[in-house]
């Protein structure tokens, strides 16, 4: 369930316009002048969004990104493959992204024998949502 302060002001990324990289922590700032208590990095933007965030606040990021923190913030990795049989936690996920609580962003859907050029994509970069094989 969320937190009390996350249901009475949710902050999805398309309030910064769905911005990424240089910008976002602007953006994030032109909604929230003092900053947010704490974000979800899965784009692996590290230090670069440590500006929209509180002093000793937090980003939880999904690659692994583990350096100090200025300000007193912390990067806290979350590793995917912990939290695979962690039914409640999950169930609490779906229920954010069906509320629109959190946004989930599908670059493209690909069939699976195309798992091959969509790996090549995603190792080249520049993907912007996630690449989704439908079997």
């Amino acid at each position: 369930m969320a937190s009390p302060a996350m249901a009475n002001h949710p902050f999805r990324p398309a309030d910064a316009g769905g911005l990424r990289g240089e910008g976002f922590a602007q953006a994030v700032r032109e909604h929230y002048p003092a900053g947010v208590d704490a974000l979800i990095d899965g784009a692996v933007q590290g230090n670069e969004i440590a500006a929209a965030i509180k002093d000793r606040g937090t980003v939880i990021t999904l690659r692994g990104y583990d350096q100090p923190g200025e300000r007193g913030i912390v990067f806290q990795p979350i590793v995917v493959v912990d939290y695979a049989r962690a039914s409640e936690k999950l169930h609490t996920l779906g229920r954010q992204a069906e509320e629109g609580l959190l946004s989930l962003r599908v670059a493209q859907e690909l069939p699976m024998d195309q798992a091959p050029q969509a790996h090549r994509r995603l190792e080249a970069g520049g993907v912007r949502g996630r690449l989704v094989l439908v079997f």
